[in-house]
C-alpha cells in the first residue's frame, strides 16, 4: 500500500470503479495534454508509468494521470495541502467535471486529508493530524459517523502512549475511507476479497522541468510499459512518431 498518497479525482462516471475495472490502460494523449494544462509554467516531458500502487504519492517534480471514460486521476504534490480549501481553482475543476475529490494523507505523519466539490462548488474538507485538526468545514457526511463514534481507533504501537486529545480515529484511515466511499476502493488494504487496489490502476507519468530546460523529447528514453497498460498503442510510442495519431 502507498505510504503517502496525494490524488485528485475528476468523476463523471456513476460507477467510477465498474470504469476502473472495464478500462485497463488509461489514456496517453489526454494524460499528457492535461498534464501541461495543469502547469502552464513548466515544460512536461513523458516519464516512467506505472499504478497508483507506487506513483499515488509523487515528488514535486512529477505528476502521474490516469485518464479514463468519465474518470480521471491526477497524482501530484499540489494536492497535499494541509488545508485542502486552499487548493488552486485550476486544479478544482480542470475538466468540468460533476465531482471532484481530493484524499492526501503521509502514514510517517499520520496526517490525512479530504475534500469535495461538486460541479465546482465546495461541499466538505477535513485535514488533521492525531491531533491537531488543521481544517474541517462543510457538513459530516453520514458515512463519517463510525469514525466519530470510535468505531475505528488508532491502533497504537506496544508501549505508544495514547495522548489525551487523541483523535477517535487514523486521519490516514480516514482519508482512505472517503476515498471508498466516492471512488469505491482503497488505497490501504481491501475491503472484500474482489476490491480493486491501487496496483490494478495504472496511471501516465511525467516529468516536470522549469520552462526552456527540458530535455530533447528524442531524448528522453521510452516508459516502460506496464501489464494494465499493455495495449494503449505502447503508452507514450506515438510520441516518437512509431505510432500515428488519427
Amino acid at each position: 500500500m502507498p505510504s503517502t498518497v496525494s490524488s485528485l479525482w475528476y468523476i463523471d462516471a456513476p460507477d467510477p470503479v465498474a470504469v476502473l475495472r472495464d478500462h485497463p490502460g488509461p489514456d496517453p494523449e489526454a494524460a499528457w495534454a492535461l498534464a501541461r494544462q495543469l502547469n502552464p509554467e513548466r515544460d512536461v516531458v513523458p516519464a516512467a508509468s506505472g499504478t497508483l500502487k507506487v506513483w499515488a504519492g509523487p515528488d514535486p517534480e512529477s505528476i502521474y494521470i490516469g485518464c479514463y471514460p468519465g474518470v480521471t486521476v491526477v497524482c501530484s504534490t499540489q494536492a497535499a495541502l494541509p488545508r485542502p480549501t486552499e487548493l488552486p481553482e485550476l486544479l478544482v475543476r480542470p475538466l468540468a467535471s460533476e465531482h471532484t475529490y481530493l484524499i492526501a494523507y503521509d502514514l510517517s505523519l499520520g496526517w490525512g486529508a479530504f475534500a469535495q466539490w461538486e460541479r465546482g462548488e465546495f461541499r466538505r474538507s477535513f485535514s488533521s493530524t492525531r491531533v491537531n485538526i488543521l481544517e474541517d468545514q462543510g457538513l459530516p457526511r453520514v458515512w463519517e459517523r463510525p469514525h466519530w463514534a470510535g468505531e475505528y481507533p488508532i491502533e497504537l504501537e506496544p508501549g505508544e502512549m495514547a495522548d489525551p486529545q487523541m483523535l477517535p480515529f487514523d486521519p490516514p484511515d480516514f482519508a482512505d475511507a472517503a476515498n471508498q466511499e466516492w471512488l469505491g476502493f482503497r488505497y490501504r488494504g481491501k475491503f472484500s476479497e474482489d476490491a480493486l487496489t491501487p496496483d490494478q490502476i495504472a496511471v501516465c507519468g511525467f516529468s516536470l522541468f522549469p520552462k526552456g530546460q527540458a530535455p530533447a523529447l528524442d531524448a528522453v528514453p521510452v516508459p516502460a510499459v506496464t501489464e494494465r497498460t499493455t495495449g494503449k498503442r505502447g503508452l507514450f510510442g506515438w510520441l516518437r512518431g512509431r505510432d500515428r495519431v488519427s
